[in-house]
């Protein structure tokens, strides 16, 4: 009954104070048909705070977000169902759900009357330009009673959760070199030019299917003798993400940074549809191994919340990868990079993985002067030169590169890039 009176809108304190002025002027007057009328301005407020008050406990909500994941750029859908819980209709509910900026402005629905236990839904969209988790809700309502005399705010406790994820683009199906490792009980040999003669064998063990018993190995050892598992061979990949913040020019979705987590989400993407065993290692320190088959949703919603970091080095990225080499491929997505840091990353060629680098020169994102541009230039093409002599294929990214037009270069090299650092690097020698 209090929240009911201190919900009372003006039209309700309005019939409030007429009816204490109506009662005065009856005493005054001695009328008793005014004294009546006071009596019915009074009541009809209360009766409204009565009303809405007790309504107030009566609902139930529910939302739902469809879908939960969506990547930057696309709308989402959300749907909110109302029921009333009571045997009394509620009056006009003013439906508000509490939205973060990145998603636009609070959207705000009318519903004009719930019967006893009469449900209703209402639907909006939400859309995202800017990668990150966000919490959609609380529902705020706001219930009045159908003279308007008084209006009550409720808010619902529960939130969702939308995850926008990174933008990935197809890409076209590439053979790439190095991708293969292999595991089992035995490991890689070369392949036999002579028969079954020279088929791998080992020793008969309990349990083992007798199919298997190679019985010439048998003959010749006089052991029983079976041939071993073929090597399952695997395709392994490693995708690194640089997130120096020094690294990175930019601001906002059309960032450098924003380029390079959207091709590690498409090249992620790519390479789980292909069968790859992924794992992706960013400058921060998050490992996703994403063998399951829930990879991509893992891989995608820490891409989500990936962020620059001031305190990132390239040789905490590097020690990370190495904390588990397990072989395979290794793609490297890099802001721009000094020789020295370029030189660091040799060290990932230790255990002879093949090395693919997008090497994004994000000076290119910012309008720089003539001779601040050559500078840039310059310091990019001796940054991949050091990766070119440490083994690393080497693929220059610029302002407005698409990555599918850049993917293939990641199976053939980068012989012009390659060619033009040492064209770079011959002119420079000359010139000393």
């Amino acid at each position: 009954m209090r929240d009911g009176l201190r919900g009372l809108t003006t039209r309700g304190r309005s019939f409030l104070a007429a009816a204490v002025a109506a009662a005065i002027s009856a005493g005054i007057l001695g009328e008793k048909d005014l004294l009546r009328v006071a009596v019915l301005l009074a009541v009809l407020p209360l009766l409204a705070a009565i009303y809405v008050g007790r309504s107030r406990y009566k609902l139930a909500c529910h939302r739902s977000l469809e879908p939960h994941r969506v990547p930057v750029g696309a709308t989402a859908r959300v749907v909110l169902r109302l029921q009333n819980m009571s045997r009394l209709p509620t009056g006009t509910l003013l439906l508000e759900d509490r939205l973060p900026y990145a998603l636009g402005s609070r959207p705000r629905v009318v519903l004009e009357r719930l019967g006893a236990h009469q449900a209703s839904s209402v639907a909006y969209t939400v859309r995202a330009d800017v990668r990150g988790r966000y919490e959609v809700g609380p529902l705020v309502v706001r219930m009045t009673d159908p003279f308007g005399l008084c209006e009550l705010t409720r808010s619902f406790p529960s939130t969702d959760r939308l995850t926008v994820v990174p933008q990935v683009v197809p890409l076209p199906s590439v053979r790439l070199p190095g991708e293969y490792a292999g595991s089992g009980e035995s490991r890689a040999r070369s392949v036999a030019v002579h028969g079954e003669d020279d088929a791998a064998t080992r020793e008969y063990r309990r349990g083992d299917d007798l199919r298997r018993v190679h019985w010439k190995s048998t003959a010749r050892t006089g052991e029983l003798m079976v041939r071993r598992e073929e090597q399952p061979w695997e395709s392994r990949a490693t995708v690194l993400l640089d997130t120096r913040a020094y690294g990175h020019q930019g601001d906002g979705p059309t960032a450098s940074f924003e380029w390079a987590v959207s091709a590690a989400a498409s090249i992620a993407v790519h390479l789980r549809q292909a069968g790859y065993k992924l794992r992706l290692v960013t400058g921060s320190g998050a490992d996703v191994d994403a063998t399951e088959g829930a990879g991509d949703g893992l891989l995608l919603d820490q891409l989500a919340e990936v962020r620059l970091d001031q305190r990132v080095e390239i040789t905490t990225l590097v020690q990370h990868v190495r904390q588990r080499a397990d072989g395979g491929l290794i793609i490297g997505l890099f802001g721009s990079l000094s020789t020295a840091e370029a030189e660091l990353l040799a060290g990932l060629r230790a255990n002879g993985a093949t090395c693919v680098c997008f090497l994004l020169d994000s000076s290119t994102w910012l309008n720089l002067p003539t001779p601040a541009r050559a500078e840039a230039d310059q310091a990019h093409d001796t940054a991949a030169l050091a990766l070119l002599h440490s083994g690393w294929r080497v693929i220059g990214v610029d302002h407005g590169g698409r990555l599918p037009a850049l993917w293939p270069q990641a199976g053939r090299g980068s012989q012009g890039f390659a060619l033009r650092a040492a064209l770079a690097e011959t002119v420079s020698g000359g010139v000393r």
